[in-house]
């Protein structure tokens, strides 16, 4: 099953980088955000992977292009233009970065990587959260379901919008109210689809304001609560927060 990351969103405002990063490509503890998202799903045994990507998506491509460098020791020498590799170290994975545009909605993204979905199921996450959602539970609750998406959802970690959801877990809509009690909950981001979503794919709209609430009406999506570690990166201080947990080897999203 393909995992389609989303990482083709204007700059981070969260990176010290002059020119703005993508945000999954802002680093905690010297690795992309996006790399721990990818680590988390490798660990369940998800290692292909669809990168969407727009804003500076060289540096995505650069960054896989030379994953096997950045992430060995080396030894240049330079007089003879050669590089001789040191504890070798990369992951077993396969990835394809898809340029989706730079001004591209996540609906129109996901629409625009169909073609390289060759199966019924799909799995969608954002690049800018941080969980240890255990996705083969997530699967299998969207496989029980019979609906055409399963969504994550978590306890709110800061503002979001709060879903509707009924007692027996239907996604409804969206509530026109923030919240942050304790029983509320919020998209987090992560999203099981049956390739026939496409069909509704259509225009530039964001997922949740299109997709989701079309299939909200039909009811065709469920949810999956989980109840373990989400954070959204959306400011510096959420960045220090997680480059805190990771360099105290407290990173609760570390399940690898």
């Amino acid at each position: 099953m393909k995992v389609v990351i989303l990482a083709g969103g204007l700059p981070s405002t969260i990176a010290e980088d002059k020119q703005g990063l993508p945000k999954p490509m802002v680093e905690i503890g010297e690795n992309p955000i996006l790399w721990h998202i990818m680590k988390s799903y490798a660990y369940y045994g998800f290692n292909e992977f669809i990168i969407c990507a727009g804003y500076r998506k060289e540096l995505i491509k650069d960054y896989f292009n030379d994953f096997y460098i950045y992430q060995s020791d080396i030894t240049v020498d330079l007089k003879n233009n050669t590089i001789e590799i040191h504890r070798k170290i990369t992951e077993d994975w396969k990835v394809t970065v898809v340029d989706t545009g730079l001004y591209a909605s996540t609906g129109q993204r996901v629409g625009l990587i169909q073609k390289y979905i060759d199966g019924d199921e799909f799995i969608v996450n954002f690049g800018d959260c941080l969980s240890n959602i255990n996705v083969r539970d997530l699967l299998e609750a969207y496989r029980k379901n019979g609906k055409l998406a399963t969504v994550a959802l978590a306890h709110p970690a800061g503002r979001n919008k709060i879903l509707d959801i009924d007692e027996e877990g239907n996604y409804l809509g969206l509530y026109k109210h923030d919240s942050e009690e304790n029983h509320a909950w919020v998209n987090a981001g992560a999203y099981i689809f049956h390739r026939q979503v496409f069909h509704y794919l259509m225009g530039n709209y964001q997922l949740e304001k299109q997709l989701l609430e079309v299939l909200a009406e039909k009811r065709q999506i469920a949810t999956y609560k989980h109840r373990g570690f989400w954070s959204p990166i959306e400011t510096k201080r959420d960045k220090e927060q997680m480059e805190n947990l990771w360099n105290a080897g407290m990173a609760p999203w570390k399940v690898w």
